[in-house]
């Protein structure tokens, strides 16, 4: 992508809204995401503990930056669940609960750290992008996420239960207790109209979904209860409302940087970025697989820094790409990122005009909007089938579902142990990569002589086929599987490398190397390479490892190789026939014959 296009990739789009077919798909696209992001909003600002109307605030700018400055023309982005429980999860072992919090309080304490965390997500994912390092989230690796993913959906699930039956509950820093306290106080607290509210909301979204799925049924359900909530005097009943919600637009500023709690809570943002990302740039590649779109994950990087920082600066919390909203933006028929502006125009007309409505808006439907969104992310299947493809890779997804679980609600603990884990299992995983001692199979290729074991063997040569990167983790390794094949073949003069599988060289692989040489060598060994990529032969060349095994022991393929150990084999051994197992074209029968 060139430099102008990366500072503007609008512009790769803008001309298409010349055609009014592409305007009025990107209009009603954007108007469909709007009618199911406002109460969304709302409810993901509510798991994020801060006031409802922070979720509009959050729905306002960060979608429509994050659609002109990255790559993916149908990412809807604003508040999401997981980064919304993560926010809450990163600033309540700092300041406090909410719950227990007046509004003051809330609005002067808790609030401007949300802020100025969106504020540390943007400028960490702003920096990966434009200095080309998005490759650093490839270490919350595919089984870790999916691990986090269910726990934390759990975990959000599970937390609004209090809200749908009426019952107070303030969060501590055991979740599975405060979840346990709700349990009993259910039979004798639950407040039955709020339940009856909620459990409304649950029933007419999944109704919508299952039956109805072209209308959006969190909008249905959000204006027929709070239609009825006005009808009923549902506040008046003792049921908990969102409440006054301050009219037209956020202030305009730049966050309030408190450098004190920065360093506090920089970990969390990091956590929150990476995690943030993933869910963004892996929605973004599946809708751009369906429209054959060009997903460039540095340029989203760029996109989604952007919107956290202006989001920041119009009161808005951490923000990212919205798996439910996506899939509404494209089904809905959305060709350009024209149609996230229009969902933010539409945002932006609800707080000027339509905020006094929403006050009589039970809490207890936002609660049931969260708890269906999140159930979509609920894929235990998606855990087993990481383990069918490694169970080391099964291991690290159910260990971090569980670490996530027993942490909560320090979710960024759960997902720091999983991450861990899958380092630790692939430098596991690398430090022991499969060796095979290779023969001459009878179509002539060089195969794995465990597996064929009635192929013949070389008492004199060698071959050994190693399938790892020669690294610091695994170079020993290495070492003794030669050291191995020479002690178990006395008589063997040369020893065979089939390095087609090693793809790298570093500076402790190369020194093993230097000493394994010459140890062989002192015991009559010569020591042939074959296949080595160019990358390998460069270290060796820089480092002078290329001259000391010599050119004259570097072949570029292992049938070259063999014929030139043949060769010198024969030309030492005088009237005495050479039995040439490994030889290119080597038939056993022929030689029997012959001798």
């Amino acid at each position: 992508m060139k430099t102008w296009q990366r500072g503007f990739p609008f512009i790769a789009w803008i001309g298409q809204l010349r055609d009014p077919g592409i305007l009025r798909a990107d209009m009603i696209a954007g108007i469909t995401v709007a009618l199911v992001l406002i109460p969304q909003s709302m409810a993901y600002a509510q798991l994020a503990g801060l006031p409802p109307y922070y979720g509009l605030y959050a729905a306002f700018l960060p979608g429509i930056i994050g659609a002109l400055f990255g790559s993916s023309r149908q990412l809807a982005t604003g508040p999401v669940a997981v980064v919304s429980l993560l926010t809450a999860s990163a600033l309540i072992p700092v300041i406090g609960g909410p719950e227990s919090m007046s509004a003051e309080e809330l609005v002067s304490q808790y609030v401007p750290l949300a802020i100025m965390m969106a504020f540390l997500v943007g400028i960490f994912q702003f920096c990966l992008g434009a200095f080309r390092l998005g490759v650093v989230v490839n270490f919350l690796s595919h089984p870790v996420i999916v691990g986090f993913t269910n726990a934390a959906a759990l975990i959000i699930g599970l937390s609004q239960l209090h809200k749908i039956f009426g019952i107070e509950s303030n969060r501590s820093e055991n979740f599975a207790s405060d979840i346990w306290n709700v349990l009993l106080q259910i039979p004798s607290h639950t407040h039955l109209p709020t339940l009856v509210f909620g459990s409304a909301a649950i029933l007419i979204l999944w109704g919508f979904k299952k039956y109805l799925p072209r209308i959006p049924g969190v909008l249905v359900a959000v204006v027929g209860t709070a239609t009825l909530s006005v009808l009923i005097g549902f506040e008046e009943l003792g049921g908990s409302v969102v409440g006054t919600i301050p009219e037209g637009l956020p202030k305009l500023s730049v966050p309030d940087i408190d450098l004190d709690m920065m360093g506090t809570l920089l970990p969390s943002a990091i956590v929150i970025s990476l995690v943030g990302f993933m869910e963004a740039i892996s929605i973004a590649k599946a809708m751009a697989a369906k429209t054959r779109d060009r997903i460039d994950p540095n340029q989203e990087l760029i996109g989604q820094g952007l919107a956290n920082i202006v989001g920041s600066m119009s009161s808005a919390y951490p923000c990212s790409g919205s798996f439910s909203r996506s899939a509404v933006n494209l089904g809905a028929g959305a060709k350009t990122g024209m149609s996230s502006v229009f969902t933010g125009l539409v945002v932006l007309l609800t707080l000027l005009f339509l905020t006094p409505w929403l006050y009589h808006l039970p809490k207890a439907v936002l609660a049931a909007v969260i708890m269906m969104a999140v159930i979509g992310l609920i894929n235990f299947k998606a855990i087993r089938h990481a383990w069918k493809a490694n169970p080391h890779d099964g291991i690290a997804a159910i260990i971090t579902f569980v670490s996530t679980l027993a942490f909560a609600p320090h979710l960024d603990k759960g997902i720091m142990v999983g991450a861990g884990l899958a380092l630790v299992l692939f430098l596991y995983r690398t430090m022991s990569p499969r060796v095979a001692i290779l023969g001459r199979y009878h179509d002539g290729t060089l195969r794995d002589l465990a597996v064929h074991p009635d192929m013949p063997r070389d008492d004199k040569v060698v071959a050994v086929r190693f399938d790892g990167s020669l690294y610091f983790a695994n170079v020993a390794y290495f070492e003794d599987t030669i050291l191995k094949a020479a002690a178990e073949n006395p008589d063997v003069r040369f020893i065979l490398v089939s390095a087609n599988g090693i793809n790298q060289l570093d500076a402790s692989g190369e020194e093993v190397l230097h000493h394994l040489v010459q140890r062989l060598l002192d015991n009559g060994i010569i020591l042939v390479f074959s296949g080595l990529k160019r990358q390998v032969l460069q270290v060796m060349q820089r480092t002078g490892l290329y001259d000391y095994i010599g050119k004259q022991n570097i072949f570029a393929t292992a049938d070259q190789a063999l014929e030139s150990i043949y060769q010198q084999l024969e030309a030492s051994g005088g009237d005495e026939p050479v039995y040439c197992p490994l030889r290119p074209g080597f038939n056993q029968d022929h030689y029997q014959r012959q001798n």
